[in-house]
């Protein structure tokens, strides 16, 4: 195949493949069959929080707007299509004037989003619809995992500062990079993947390894050369030998020796093995004797939010800390379960619109169908998220008049709430093809995403047994679905 030599997947790779095979067979099928332009909506949700957690962090808008807004088959990607003598030429010329046409509504990202509510909604001929679902799952369900485990890290550590330590042990490069940028929006304060910043403006920092104690004759020789060069930016790592006797006594005597008669503090010493809980009270306490109250000691190794939460309820005496692989590959739930359903129909010449149900015996993965807004309801004096609410898209709720939600399982439970607030969580970001969106800066973001999880109910984000935060249907919604479920139900049971 003539097509793959000297093909650069870093560089020469056109994102528009990075498609199951499927969507390429079914848009085959779809034009073969004279349906390539009925017009068809899908939903991107999911279902579970990872974690059994309470909620997640909507993250990835930014790069499915630039996949979306490229999307072109080249000559290459056409000739390996030929090659394997499955698809008609006039699909293949189909694609080779392929222009995206869909709509698209996404949940904007920073903002907390929970189970069945659709984070992305993308309207347009059922070719290009169907088509784009792979990288929209595999962008948003990406970042959003990472993000909400970084919001779970950074709220275990108390607002002391999270590092992103992850790159080398991410999946694969665009891992480590856009699991940086998702970390970051999540709550970490900076990351060691250097071109993280380069690419989004955050703050890349970094030290030394092990290995630089190692080369030198002794770990004070090693801790003295460090120290000239970054007088400015001083941090130590303590633990490459012996933390209490060797580590820090050395550091204490490179501060004295070097920055004191320079006229300059350090900024910090870093842990990275041993009882850190243990270790970090008796560091403290030899900084502050020496007189070093200011010095920060920074821990790493293996940390969680578990772990984090508690040293800290065992008076471990830290500042700062330094996650890595648990964090940059979501290791105690590596997997967001995010799924794409279609979920309405229109009529290209009427305008109307028939909603699309998937049943199931397990009813989680029963669908929401029709085309729907999402309101967050808040409460007025505490600004507090209640409950989300869906909607059909076009159907009139008055927000000044008392409002009735009802668990859409269980609908005897009930509650009308008189002050409160709502706010339309989904904006369009292409309007059919062309993006309307502008994404905010990730700083923004990351600043969005801590309010928007600040107003959200403390025993929502309880590690264990978090209080379940309520999806709610309108009346008109939830009368479809049931009408839906009714329909197919009779016909089976005929």
């Amino acid at each position: 195949m003539e097509y793959i030599k000297n093909f650069n997947v870093r560089n020469d790779r056109n994102l528009t493949m990075l498609v199951d095979f499927y969507e390429l067979t079914m848009a085959n099928g779809y034009l073969k069959n004279d349906v390539k332009d009925k017009i068809a909506y899908f939903d991107m949700f999911f279902r579970r929080v990872p974690d059994k957690g309470g909620y997640c962090v909507m993250a990835g808008v930014q790069q499915l707007t630039e996949y979306l807004s490229s999307l072109t088959f080249t000559e290459t990607d056409i000739e390996y299509l030929r090659e394997k003598n499955l698809f008609d030429e006039e699909f293949l010329n189909y694609l080779k004037n392929f222009k995206f046409e869909c709509d698209v509504w996404a949940i904007p990202e920073g903002n907390p989003v929970f189970p069945s509510e659709p984070l992305v909604t993308v309207r347009g001929p059922i070719i290009q619809a169907q088509f784009v679902e792979t990288m929209i799952l595999l962008t948003v369900n990406h970042q959003t995992l990472i993000a909400t485990k970084a919001s779970r890290i950074s709220r275990a550590a108390k607002n002391r500062p999270v590092m992103e330590f992850g790159s080398r042990r991410a999946q694969g490069y665009d891992g480590a990079i856009y699991g940086a940028r998702a970390a970051y929006i999540g709550g970490c304060s900076s990351t060691a993947c250097t071109i993280a910043e380069q690419m989004f403006g955050i703050p890349a920092v970094g030290t030394m390894a092990h290995s630089w104690v190692q080369l030198f004759e002794s770990e004070y020789d090693a801790f003295k050369a460090w120290t000239e060069a970054y007088p400015d930016n001083c941090t130590l790592l303590v633990d490459t030998y012996n933390t209490l006797k060797s580590g820090v006594p050395n550091a204490i005597k490179i501060f004295d020796e070097v920055l004191k008669p320079l006229g300059k503090r350090p900024n910090g010493v870093r842990i990275d093995s041993g009882d850190i809980t243990y270790l970090s009270k008796e560091v403290r306490k030899m900084l502050d004797e020496a007189g070093y109250p200011d010095v920060k000691i920074i821990a790493s190794n293996s940390l969680d939010e578990y772990i984090i939460r508690s040293i800290l309820d065992n008076g471990a005496c830290l500042d700062v800390f330094g996650v890595g692989e648990r964090l940059i590959t979501a290791k105690s739930e590596p997997v967001f379960g995010g799924v794409y359903k279609l979920v309405a129909v229109e009529d290209s010449k009427t305008g109307e619109i028939t909603p699309k149900i998937k049943i199931s015996e397990n009813p989680e993965k029963i669908t929401n169908p029709a085309f729907k807004n999402i309101y967050r309801i808040y409460d007025k004096d505490s600004n507090k998220a209640i409950a989300d609410l869906l909607t059909i898209r076009g159907e009139e709720i008055d927000f000044t008049k008392p409002l009735t939600l009802f668990n859409p399982i269980h609908t005897w439970k009930k509650k009308t709430l008189n002050n409160y607030y709502a706010k339309e969580l989904m904006v369009k970001i292409f309007d059919k093809g062309e993006l309307v969106y502008e994404s905010p800066e990730v700083k923004d973001i990351r600043d969005f995403c801590k309010k928007e999880v600040d107003n959200l109910w403390a025993e929502v984000k309880r590690f264990e047994n978090p209080h379940t935060y309520y999806i709610d249907l309108s009346q008109n919604l939830w009368n479809l679905k049931q009408e839906l479920l009714m329909k197919y139900s009779s016909e089976f049971n005929k």
